[in-house]
This record gives structure tokens, C-alpha cells and sequence, in this order.
């Protein structure tokens, strides 16, 4: 049994990750994970494939024994891992709250490496791992700095993971599109900080990152930049000196 697992399923990056994946010849199941049942049993209805509904919320110890409890009980041959759980909150270190900054190191890091380490040895030749991490992991982001940092680190998780899964026909890719037309821009737009960034331009279709995401994974990329901006800014990222870079970033974000 091919089963594919996705988080943060019950909206956005992850419902069409979910969407896509049910789809395909490989999978056979698909296991979406995340705090809103109704939404996730909505999705359920929806889906091409045989779908499970782990409601879990993976900021927490709960959340996280809740889908390790369910691997271990069933014991799948893991597909496809998609990691599209996350958060982002608009601010500095003055106006982002220490819950908002525990939360976003929670979910967009400790939860992924975790997920990921538990899921592995579910996992055999001809494995995928999707790591949905942002362009924003290429530069330092004031004002969305933490969110930025936390991406940065699984980035960087992603590409080392790669290497440690050598030989053994697991490919993991770090996908890093540009802003996308989801719920994530409402829900960054309501923190105290958000005044910050003014506008969220050039935002992509999710259904074209997702599209581009598992090509990027079937080619054996390390990083999917996902279209021009997230290249632009990767190309940034290592040839123009960082102050530069942020002092670009310092006049777009008040545009």
C-alpha cells in the first residue's frame, strides 16, 4: 500500500498537495493531517484516493504522538511525505509575541524533522519527501524575520537530509516558491506587526507551486524554486552581499 502523508492539509499548500497525490497511480491512500476536522473531513470527500483523517495539532506533544501513534499501528509503506504545515507571523522582536515566536519554530521546524524522522522508516526505494519551505529561507527578512530564520533552517535540514538518504532511493526536496494566493497572507496580515509588509505581489496559484513542487522532487532537485521570483531571490541570496539584499527588501516591503 503506497500511502502519502500531508500536513497542514486542511488548507492551502497542503489541500492541493493532498489533492494532487490522490490523483496518482502510486498512492493508494492518503493520510491528511490537521487542527480543523471538519475541514480535513471535507477534503476526505473530495479526494481521488482512500483518504484517513488525523486531526492533530503538531505545535504539540499530543499532535505529534498522534500520527506517530497511527504509523506504528499501521504500519505503511509511506509514498510520499508532504511537510506543508506551517505559520507566519508579520512583525519585529517589539511587536511578535514570544507565543507567536514559539509557534513558528514549533510548526515550521520542530514539528517537520520530527514528522520526517518518524516517517522514514516507513519509507522504501522510490520514496519522496516534499519539505514546503519558502523562497524566504534564501535572506535574512527583517519584520519577518523569525519566519524567515525557521524556513532558512529547513532549508538547510532538507539538503543535508538529502545526503544522509544517499543509496537508499529517498529524494527529498526543499520547495521554495514566492508568495501564494492561500489563507497563509490573511492570517500573517493579522498580527500587530502587519503593517510591515504592505503588499504581497507576484503571489502564485497553489496548484502551480504544488505542479512544480513534485516535478522538481521526481527530478531529484534539492530546491524547487517554484518560478522567476524565488529564483531571482536564491541567485540573490549568493551572489549580492546580504546588506544589500536586505536593504532591497527594506524599500520593497513599504512599496
Amino acid at each position: 500500500m503506497g500511502v502519502a502523508i500531508v500536513t497542514g492539509a486542511s488548507s492551502g499548500m497542503g489541500r492541493e498537495f493532498a489533492r494532487a497525490l490522490s490523483a496518482r497511480d502510486d498512492v493508494d491512500e492518503v493520510w491528511v493531517v490537521a487542527r480543523r476536522a471538519e475541514r480535513l473531513e471535507a477534503l476526505a470527500g473530495e479526494l481521488a484516493a482512500p483518504t484517513r483523517v488525523i486531526c492533530a495539532d503538531l505545535s504539540t506533544d499530543e499532535g505529534l504522538t498522534a500520527v506517530r501513534s497511527k504509523l506504528e499501528e499501521n504500519k505503511p509503506q509511506v509514498s510520499y511525505l508532504v511537510n506543508a504545515a506551517g505559520l507566519g507571523k508579520v512583525g519585529s522582536y517589539a511587536t511578535i509575541s514570544d507565543a507567536d515566536v514559539a509557534s513558528m519554530v514549533d510548526v515550521n521546524c520542530r514539528a517537520a524533522v520530527l514528522l520526517t524522522q518518524m516517517t522514514i522508516p516507513h519509507m522504501a526505494r522510490g520514496s519522496h519527501i516534499l519539505e514546503v519551505v519558502s523562497c524566504a529561507s534564501f535572506l535574512p527578512l527583517p519584520h519577518l524575520n523569525v519566519y524567515a530564520a525557521s524556513k532558512a533552517f529547513m532549508q538547510s535540514y532538507t539538503r543535508g537530509l538529502r545526503w544522509e538518504l544517499f543509496g537508499t532511493g529517498i529524494c527529498a526536496t526543499a520547495v521554495c516558491p514566492f508568495w501564494v494566493k492561500t489563507e497563509f497572507v490573511e492570517v500573517a496580515q493579522r498580527t500587530r506587526g502587519a503593517s510591515d509588509i504592505r503588499h504581497y505581489p507576484l503571489a502564485q496559484r497553489p496548484q502551480t507551486v504544488v505542479r512544480r513542487g513534485l516535478l522538481a522532487n521526481r527530478l531529484h532537485l534539492a530546491v524547487a524554486c517554484c518560478g522567476v521570483p524565488s529564483f531571482l531571490l536564491r541567485v540573490a541570496g549568493k551572489f549580492i552581499p546580504w546588506c544589500v539584499d536586505i536593504a532591497g527588501w527594506e524599500v520593497l516591503r513599504r512599496v
